[in-house]
């Protein structure tokens, strides 16, 4: 499959001197709710007005949208502000009535995005449409899945596509409501550089305190836009109350956000970047050697352990590792939660080539 520039058109189209920026409530709760936070909006920084018409959730009881009465409340948006609008589709059913009334973009959520059915009935249902169709980024990182929908889609002559990255669940208790595994983006990225490519700070942080320096980071990595939750009165949200900001707190992020430069032509500045990135690549090179060793290390002690019938796993020593690591890590300014995936994932590869020296 092909990505074109012209399936970047439509974000190309609206000429903006800024990132992209869609905002809004999580949830359309009531028509006055929708109405005041929208009119806040008008004449900033956002071109697309966000509200969560169905709300897909993953207990039952909770609140799950008002459903297609909500859309008339969008229709009014439009009339009255004339920001452009936006929601989630789960179904064909609601890709219809979001055709008839004329809601410009739609996005694809992420517990949607793991069912290759449900993307194939939304893409039938709005095969070969002009409007704007996101997909998020499934709920587990799984690459293969994110780029199968974005394919399911483009083989239904949609053309105005884009991604939007919401990060990742984990069993784990982390900082982030859902991890972000940047690199993931980037390789989708790399894979369809002519994709746009959205962030959805609130869902990542799960906290509004954390949507700023999250938006800078997806602003630093070149992304094309971000996905904001806005809500008049947070605090009384019918949904995701702790990751929604006010219109004012948006306006002024929106002020102080920064927008870096792709590259830059001085001289001066690229000797020193290519002395910098020289001297990552000896380091890397150095860091492959040292992992080749210690497998090596771990080799023989998978061989000690089988002329000896010990069991790999030996819970105790493994501890004793992450928890050094960890603490030596912190005092040479590392993230603890970045040194304990790091040393996890080694574990997991010294158990892996253990197991094959033990069974082999």
């Amino acid at each position: 499959m092909e990505i074109k520039k012209e399936n970047r058109s439509w974000l190309d189209a609206l000429a903006l001197s800024h990132p992209l920026v869609i905002a809004g409530p999580c949830s359309a709760e009531t028509e006055e709710q929708v109405l005041d936070t929208a009119h806040q909006l008008k004449g900033t920084d956002v071109t697309y007005y966000r509200a969560g018409v169905w709300k897909p959730r993953t207990r039952p009881g909770n609140f799950e949208g008002v459903g297609a009465l909500a859309l008339k409340w969008l229709q009014r948006v439009k009339e009255d502000t004339g920001l452009k609008l936006a929601t989630e589709v789960a179904n064909a059913s609601h890709v219809k009535l979001c055709l008839q009334y004329d809601i410009d973009l739609l996005w694809i959520g992420a517990r949607s995005t793991v069912s290759p059915f449900i993307v194939q009935e939304i893409a039938d249902a709005l095969k070969g449409t002009e409007k704007v169709v996101l997909v998020k980024n499934p709920v587990n990182p799984d690459l293969s899945l994110w780029l199968g929908a974005i394919e399911r889609l483009h083989a239904s002559d949609i053309k105005n596509l884009g991604v939007i990255h919401r990060g990742f669940s984990t069993y784990e208790k982390t900082l982030y409501r859902n991890i972000p595994e940047w690199q993931m983006a980037i390789d989708l990225k790399n894979k369809y550089p002519n994709l746009p490519l959205m962030c959805d700070p609130s869902h990542i942080g799960g906290k509004r305190g954390m949507v700023f320096d999250i938006s800078q980071t997806a602003l630093d990595l070149n992304f094309d836009g971000l996905m904001i939750e806005t809500h008049r009165d947070p605090e009384k949200a019918w949904s995701d109350a702790t990751q929604q900001v006010t219109p004012t707190t948006l306006i002024k992020m929106m002020e102080d956000l920064r927008v870096r430069k792709e590259s830059d032509k001085n001289e001066a500045y690229n000797n020193a970047l290519d002395l910098l990135r020289a001297q990552i690549d000896v380091i890397d090179d150095q860091l492959i050697s040292m992992l080749s060793k210690r497998m090596d290390a771990v080799g023989k002690i998978g061989t000690l352990k089988k002329d000896n019938n010990v069991a790999v796993l030996q819970n105790t020593r493994w501890t004793e590792i992450l928890s050094r690591m960890a603490e030596k890590g912190n005092s040479k300014g590392l993230n603890p939660e970045f040194v304990e995936r790091f040393y996890k994932d080694i574990h997991q590869e010294s158990i892996n080539h253990q197991e094959k020296i033990i069974n082999g």
